[in-house]
């Protein structure tokens, strides 16, 4: 497994998985971002390779769930008989995957099944730099803030837009609830300091005034995301791409509807291993 670095800052890639798996598990935190390319795998293989790296969370979006494995995700702009294969425009705006959850996602991977012409790149923010490069008088003043998460994208929530997070039934919406999650978070792995969804699920601070609490929320995402912070990746058939929530922001972009996507998604929870 030969790792190639994706840009300066973070990010890596390989054409080959090491047999011993502590080699992978320790380029990707590492790396952050480690991509697999060029990979074969059924949903069996990839659901087991995804393990190594924690339990499984299906998604509360289960319609789109896989047939045979409610740990995977379809994401997919593909209709078949006129309904959808899969989910659409998923997460399109930085946000940080399951961060609407009391216990937060350690990991998640996609494994490409199917590439669009044009477009389909996924965005990342490397938000260990974001908190390193603030002032030291900014850090000390956000150190021990919390801030209050629901499943939603505080940017946007309107229903019918590409870039709100994708819509939930009755009964979903059921399953949610508030969360509180650090400010800054120290990455239970590495045990780095990071900037944690500034962006996304993040919709007030615990104790401030909302107005107060959203204006700071806001600023940090605007420097979370800058664009020297920013690796933009590139799919191929097959790869497998992993990211580390605990230190990453992510967005997909949006793709044409009628250029078909279709990729499988398990994210893995930060307890056990």
């Amino acid at each position: 497994m030969r790792l190639r670095k994706l840009s300066e800052r973070f990010g890596a890639e390989a054409d080959a998985i090491a047999p011993d798996f502590r080699r992978v598990w320790d380029a990707f935190f590492a790396s952050q971002v480690l991509v697999l390319r060029n990979q074969k795998m059924d949903a069996s293989q990839f659901l087991a390779f995804a393990r190594q790296f924690g339990r499984p969370e299906p998604h509360v979006i289960d319609q789109f769930h896989h047939p045979r494995h409610a740990e995977i995700l379809i994401l997919s702009n593909v209709k078949r008989n006129g309904e959808p294969i899969g989910l659409a425009d998923a997460g399109t705006y930085f946000h940080t995957d399951y961060s609407y959850l009391d216990i937060p996602a350690r990991a998640t991977l996609l494994y490409s099944i199917e590439v669009p012409k044009r477009g389909g790149d996924t965005l990342f923010a490397n938000q260990y730099a974001a908190y390193d490069d603030l002032p030291p008088s900014r850090r000390k003043e956000i150190e021990n803030l919390v801030a209050l998460h629901h499943y939603g994208n505080r940017d946007d929530l309107d229903q019918r837009s590409r870039t709100v997070a994708s819509p939930l039934s009755e009964a979903q919406e059921q399953k949610m609830n508030w969360v509180r999650h650090p400010l800054v978070r120290k990455h239970p792995v590495t045990g780095r300091k990071a900037l944690y969804s500034v962006s996304g699920s993040s919709f007030g601070i615990e104790g401030m005034p909302q107005d107060a609490a959203i204006a700071l929320l806001d600023e940090l995402k605007a420097h979370a995301t800058q664009a020297k912070y920013q690796l933009r990746l590139k799919y191929g058939v097959g790869d497998i791409v992993i990211w580390d929530n605990a230190s990453l922001l992510h967005a997909a972009t949006l793709t044409d509807p009628e250029d078909p996507r279709t990729l499988w998604r398990v994210t893995v929870k930060e307890e056990g291993r």
